[in-house]
């Protein structure tokens, strides 16, 4: 009974160890070989997007009329931005500002949200 005992803790540490050498082996390096152009091409990448617009925001959608009076009390209200009257059949919309980011669009939605409580955030990207 003891020769059984010893003989599988002896294989149970042979297999230990030739299991843990056999992990070991699976260690290597790996080295990347990139191209400088890709590392220049990122970089103008970030700046265009820098300078898109890529949000705004909708405050009606309606008739010509609507869309008139829409824009004429959000130049009242708000000096910061200028609205656009936008013809997509068969609606009128009025789009405000121009944002490069979703933070500055959100932060402008809710100032404009006090004013025109239909008013949403658009993704020009899509």
């Amino acid at each position: 009974m003891i020769k059984n005992s010893y003989n599988f803790l002896v294989l149970t540490f042979l297999f230990s160890v030739l299991f843990v050498n056999t992990i070991k082996a699976q260690e290597g390096v790996v080295a990347v070989n990139q191209d400088e152009d890709i590392e220049t091409l990122l970089q103008l990448k970030k700046n265009v997007n820098k300078s898109l617009i890529n949000y705004r925001i909708q405050i009606f959608n309606g008739n010509r009329q609507g869309a008139k009076k829409a824009e004429t009390e959000f130049k009242k209200a708000f000096s910061d931005w200028s609205p656009t009257m936008k013809f997509q059949t068969p609606n009128y919309k009025i789009w405000v500002g121009g944002f490069k980011t979703r933070l500055e669009a959100d932060r402008a939605l809710l100032r404009i949200k006090r004013a025109f409580k239909n008013a949403f955030i658009i993704n020009l990207k899509n």
